[in-house]
């Protein structure tokens, strides 16, 4: 008996989220930039322009650059697609959707003068979220009590040590956001659509 494989359109949220990147992305060089500073970064603007509001969400999907894109992109490709079947879709839009807000907002307020792009912090929510996955009669997981501790002490020691473009904090509330979430979906055991 031959079965035919067919490929699946299995995780709607992460690959509509990874299409989206990618279409910022082209877009982006063929404006010469101008598309991702306008719709895809955060940085301090008028409260009477409509894009300050886009921007607190249009940024996880701009990059600034091919290696931004594909390390960012390849994490939630690896990671999303398992959260989404354990926590559904509207879950984990959601999750993306918080973690830029809350990300987008503290970096209007802390970092006026830094335009903040990139997906960074939803890979951190993830990663966070997906230590979670044992989480059981409202015991803990080790896991993630590790994750925490590696993932969100290595951004600390580089947010203090280390001088580059990277925004630290970016990751830390990416983090913080994704265990808020996902101590909360595993309590509540949420509706998994």
């Amino acid at each position: 008996m031959n079965k035919k494989i067919q490929v699946s359109f299995n995780s709607p949220i992460i690959l509509g989220f990874v299409i989206l990147s990618f279409i910022v992305y082209i877009v982006d060089n063929l404006t010469g930039g101008f598309s991702t500073r306008l719709l895809f970064s955060v940085y301090r603007s008028s409260f009477i322009s409509p894009f300050t509001y886009l921007r607190f969400f249009g940024h996880v999907l701009g990059h600034a650059g091919l290696d931004h894109f594909l390390g960012n992109i390849m994490l939630i490709l690896v990671i999303g697609p398992m959260l989404e079947e354990k926590y559904g879709s509207s879950n984990i839009l959601f999750v993306i959707l918080a973690t830029a807000l809350v990300t987008g907002l503290v970096h209007f307020f802390v970092f006026p003068n830094v335009y903040l792009l990139g997906a960074s912090g939803v890979v951190f929510a993830f990663i966070l979220l997906s230590s979670f996955a044992g989480f059981r009669d409202g015991k803990i997981p080790f896991t993630f009590i590790l994750v925490a501790l590696l993932y969100i002490g290595q951004q600390v020691y580089q947010g203090v040590f280390v001088q580059d473009n990277i925004s630290n904090l970016t990751h830390i509330l990416g983090g913080i956001v994704g265990a808020v979430l996902g101590y909360i979906m595993n309590k509540e055991k949420m509706n998994r659509y």
